[in-house]
């Protein structure tokens, strides 16, 4: 009987040992994942802007809460990046409905209303197909470069001046629309974001 008493106190005490080095472990590691979570967000957010076209850091101070909505996509979060004292663009994260879930992108606006680039966030889309849409070595959306608003902004095979993301139209048509309404949404705000103040 002791000795049944002792290798179950034995058993309790390693797993209470467990048990708290593995809360321990958790606990400790936790702040570092956070980090390295948001050190990869303020990198795909920031890959939009060309190295050296800034010199604050424009996602410590956003701007005010977004204006009303857009018809296909929602803008999440803006914040202007500044060099030398003066707006050198805006950065908007919008989100739109893609074929298998949302997509996320972080899009860069000229002073100018010129689109200088656009980088996928977040995705769900299918692998092979619509997921390719942020891959480098297809750079779909590197086409999307310098266009304004003005320009006509749907699929060839609608009309429109795009190539289509091979397999993947509602995907295709998804981003495309995103991209137009996140310019529209600068054009409509374009002195609020440009010299309105941040969000405290």
């Amino acid at each position: 009987m002791n000795r049944r008493m002792r290798d179950t106190g034995a058993l309790l005490l390693i797993g209470v040992l467990a048990l708290s080095t593995t809360l321990a472990w958790r606990q400790w590691t936790s702040n570092a994942i956070t980090d390295a979570e948001k050190q990869l967000q303020s990198r795909q957010r920031l890959a939009v802007l060309p190295e050296g076209s800034y010199d604050n850091q424009p996602l410590d101070t956003p701007l005010a809460k977004p204006a009303p909505q857009r018809p296909n996509s929602r803008i999440l979060a803006a914040y202007r990046a500044t060099l030398a004292g003066k707006p050198a663009a805006i950065i908007l994260v919008t989100q739109a409905q893609g074929y298998a879930g949302p997509i996320v992108l972080s899009v860069a606006i000229a002073p100018d209303g010129r689109l200088i680039g656009s980088q996928v966030v977040e995705q769900q889309e299918s692998p092979g197909l619509g997921a390719r849409l942020g891959d480098p070595q297809v750079n779909w959306l590197g086409q999307f470069a310098n266009r304004q608003l003005g320009d006509h902004w749907a699929l060839k095979r609608d009309q429109g001046d795009f190539d289509q993301l091979a397999g993947a139209t509602v995907t295709s048509r998804a981003v495309i629309e995103a991209l137009q309404e996140a310019l529209s949404y600068f054009d409509e705000q374009r002195s609020v974001l440009l010299e309105g103040a941040t969000h405290e």
